[in-house]
């Protein structure tokens, strides 16, 4: 039998009798199969742990460091999991996650005194961070507005592409970006949002936006939402970074509040990965916001439905959970008790809100120090944009070449778009990084 098997595949499978085909046929299974592309961005760390060099930079990865370049675990989160080791037991949680978490989460976007979360207005269900919370509110999209698209502002955050893409939901573009000025294009976005057609969707960043670091002002949030409201579209905000960005959770939720004032029916995605530092845990939130009176939602492909609040939430979360079941059932149970123990006990909470500006502090002080080295080095080149932007990235503005003899030449790794992660600058390592900026784009 071994002989007939060698046989078949150095002939290529070709002949022979009916149990010699199928033979063959099992043995070609997956040989059409070609290798995936490497992530743009998990790429570079694969990259950078290859290279051998001792002097290596990485500010590509998306996550936060201390001045040493070294991984980071919050205080309070040391001393939520010491109080809740042991505590619990290892049970499923119910679909929609961790009442409490959600419920804490829920307080912390819409605000303490929220009057959508005193009437219940508000469906929401804790998701697999903020990559999970996207995915299941496309499934939902898709489910209950078939025929929608989504605008997603360019650029954007890769991931975004891939999950509506494998949700089969068609794609669209906005404008955001303007290379020349590092900035945002605003009179191009509200372009785009006036000609989108009427009762579209869009994908929002909340605050932070990645990777540009460039957000709108207060002012361009409330011409934003109005301009919303005039065409009836719909709104999710991805809020990965609430308080990362500017050290106030408040202020980094100001463009979701300026949607509510006015009246819109949003949907949230929320992410504890980056404020909390629980990269690993997956822990986030998607939340919708139901009307008190008409549904004029674009998302359960209803317009002009009277129903009463708390009824209409639950209808949506059920579906929600529905579509969470063959995804993967239950959300983990660990990262939903540190976020619920620290935002639901003064003390904790007070810390970790000490912590999260701790951490956007250094990384502002880290922007001021890189625009200084490279304005020291006499650069030919404007480089305010990189105190202007906010958040973990800078939209450098180096092209894919700049990019590649910074790895080449320095070793220093990044996307290829000139992202650079500021939680990889350090005080140790920012000279570095500026004289060779400076030499790649002199």
């Amino acid at each position: 039998m071994m002989i007939m098997a060698q046989q078949l595949l150095r002939k290529g499978c070709s002949g022979g009798i009916l149990a010699n085909r199928s033979m063959c046929s099992t043995t070609a299974w997956w040989r059409h199969v070609e290798a995936a592309p490497k992530d743009p961005i998990l790429g570079v760390t694969e990259a950078f742990l290859a290279d051998p060099t001792p002097h290596k930079v990485n500010v590509g990865v998306g996550a936060y460091r201390d001045d040493n370049g070294k991984p980071v675990v919050l205080e309070c989160v040391r001393e939520a999991e010491r109080r809740v080791a042991g505590n619990l037991n290892m049970e499923y949680l119910p679909m929609g996650g961790s009442v409490h978490m959600v419920e804490e989460t829920l307080k912390l976007a819409y605000g303490v005194n929220s009057d959508l979360i005193k009437d219940k207005r508000i469906a929401a269900v804790q998701a697999l961070s903020g990559t999970g919370a996207c995915r299941l509110f496309a499934d939902f999209q898709k489910r209950f507005s078939p025929d929608s698209q989504i605008y997603i502002p360019v650029p954007t955050w890769s991931n975004h592409h891939n999950i509506w893409r494998d949700a089969h939901v068609p794609q669209k573009t906005f404008h955001y970006y303007h290379p020349e000025s590092r900035g945002l294009d605003f009179a191009s976005m509200m372009d785009d949002i006036k000609n989108a057609p009427s009762g579209s969707f869009f994908l929002l960043h909340a605050c932070a936006h990645n990777p540009t670091g460039v957000d709108p002002t207060e002012e361009q949030w409330r011409e934003i939402s109005h301009q919303f409201k005039v065409k009836g579209h719909y709104a999710l905000f991805d809020m990965a970074y609430q308080g990362f960005a500017s050290g106030d959770p408040e202020k980094d939720a100001k463009s979701i509040r300026i949607f509510l004032e006015d009246g819109h029916l949003i949907g949230c995605a929320q992410s504890y990965a980056k404020n909390m530092g629980l990269y690993g845990q997956r822990v986030g939130c998607l939340s919708r916001v139901t009307s008190s009176r008409v549904v004029l939602d674009q998302l359960l492909n209803v317009l002009s439905m009277v129903c009463e609040d708390e009824k209409q939430a639950v209808i949506v979360k059920s579906q929600l959970q529905q579509l969470a079941r063959p995804m993967y059932s239950n959300p983990p149970v660990h990262g939903a008790l540190i976020v619920s123990t620290i935002l639901g006990d003064p003390d904790l909470k007070n810390l970790w809100l000490k912590e999260v500006k701790g951490m956007a502090d250094r990384i502002i002080g880290m922007r001021t120090a890189l625009r200084e080295n490279l304005e020291k080095l006499g650069s030919p080149l404007p480089w305010e944009h990189i105190t202007k932007q906010i958040g973990m990235f800078c939209y450098s503005g180096m092209t894919p070449e700049q990019v590649d003899r910074l790895t080449k030449e320095y070793h220093i790794y990044m996307t290829r778009n000139g992202r650079i992660s500021m939680a990889g600058v350090t005080t140790g390592n920012v000279g570095y990084l500026a004289k060779a900026i400076h030499e790649v784009t002199k």
